[in-house]
């Protein structure tokens, strides 16, 4: 039987607000995604009312899941400050700016204000590293991809999760079709694909439908995808961040203790200009840099073998240089990298005696040197100066 939206809506109007109305009369809820039977949706109330909403928010997810159709629910729970509100002056080096303040939220947990986070670690996971950059279209995810398989190469048990969530790209990049399992109905399995334990939302949901989620139902999900997801034993979990530097990395420097941050870039000037700023976002929530990968670094003509530097070259080398964080290597525009990717076929794996498989696997070797032999970092204390 084929879920829609209004049959979600008509289980919803049973559920009762703290004020005893309908649920779909109150005016909190998002829109309401259906897709494959899966549902998602946000519930969005003033901050200061976010513990009376918890059980509505508890009963409208039981409710969902319990329709004939449904084989998963997400709810969450967003809160938003009233305009005006807050917690009295504070000094000038604390004061958020509106643009970087990062937005409360709640799924079923009670949060302190931004700062005053103590967030453990994945239960089996030993680090944690994010590939990042500061704007789309720089082979982030296919980096991100590789680098995973690198470590897994060197012998590490390795986890991937695509936090990109705007833009889920891991399940093409892989070949994924299938759609995880659920273990005991409230946790996911991931699907293992070349020896990598992988998640990603775009599992979840069709490759077409448009992910407009407000920023707060953004931090929901990647929380539940970091702790509701069995993800056993690991050396490292290598996590594909959506490009910039906005709510999903200001939630992952807040929920998990990073190792630290891999930066993508290509040597152009106006992606240096954004690596930068990713680069410096990452320091400014004490989460290390570990360095930075010059992808599309050169191309090499397969006609005739010259080479061109199609985007400039050594930029990316000079803006590591320059920030004083590590050079991680160059991986050239290559059509073999292209046709695998867009294949689910990554060199790493499918051409692992190939020149490109050796790049990423020294690339991988560099970030392992930096990683091993330290203490996990505790989450950081994130203060946002005005």
């Amino acid at each position: 039987m084929a879920v829609g939206k209004d049959e979600v809506l008509n289980a919803l109007a049973k559920v009762r607000s703290p004020n005893g109305a309908p649920l779909t009369g109150e005016k909190v809820l998002s829109d309401i995604v259906v897709t494959d039977g899966k549902v998602f949706f946000s519930i969005t109330v003033d901050a200061a009312a976010v513990k009376a909403w918890e059980p509505v928010r508890a009963q409208a997810e039981a409710a969902v899941k319990a329709m004939p159709g449904v084989t998963s629910a997400l709810v969450a729970l967003t809160a938003e400050r009233a305009a005006g509100a807050g917690r009295g002056p504070q000094p000038a080096h604390q004061a958020a700016t509106p643009a970087a303040r990062p937005q409360p939220h709640s799924h079923g947990h009670s949060h302190g204000q931004p700062g005053e986070r103590a967030q453990t670690g994945i239960p089996g996971v030993e680090s944690i590293i994010a590939v990042a950059s500061g704007k789309g279209g720089v082979g982030k995810s296919t980096t991100a991809v590789n680098l995973a398989l690198g470590l897994s190469a060197i012998g590490l048990k390795v986890g991937l999760l695509d936090a990109d969530i705007y833009g889920p790209s891991i399940p093409k990049l892989l070949a994924i079709k299938e759609k995880p399992e659920t273990i005991g109905g409230t946790r996911l399995k991931p699907i293992e694909k070349y020896g990598l334990k992988v998640m990603s939302i775009g599992f979840l949901i069709d490759e077409e439908t448009p992910m407009i989620w407000r920023g707060p139902m953004v931090m929901s999900a990647l929380t539940q995808m970091l702790r509701e997801v069995e993800w056993g034993k690991l050396d490292v979990m290598v996590v594909d961040m959506p490009p910039g530097t906005g709510d999903a990395q200001l939630t992952m420097a807040q929920q998990v203790p990073l190792k630290g941050a891999v930066i993508v870039s290509t040597p152009q000037d106006l992606a240096l200009i954004d690596a930068r700023r990713g680069v410096a976002m990452f320091k400014r929530v004490n989460v290390p840099v570990l360095g930075v990968v010059e992808n599309m670094s050169y191309f090499v003509c397969p006609e005739c073998n010259t080479r061109s530097d199609l985007f400039g070259h050594g930029g990316a080398r000079h803006e590591a240089e320059r920030q004083g964080v590590p050079f991680l290597g160059e991986v050239p525009l290559h059509m073999t990298i292209r046709e695998k990717s867009d294949a689910g076929l990554p060199v790493v794996a499918t051409d692992p005696d190939g020149p490109h498989a050796k790049i990423y696997r020294d690339i991988a070797a560099r970030v392992l040197e930096q990683i091993k032999g330290g203490p996990s970092r505790s989450a950081p204390k994130i203060v946002i100066e005005a």
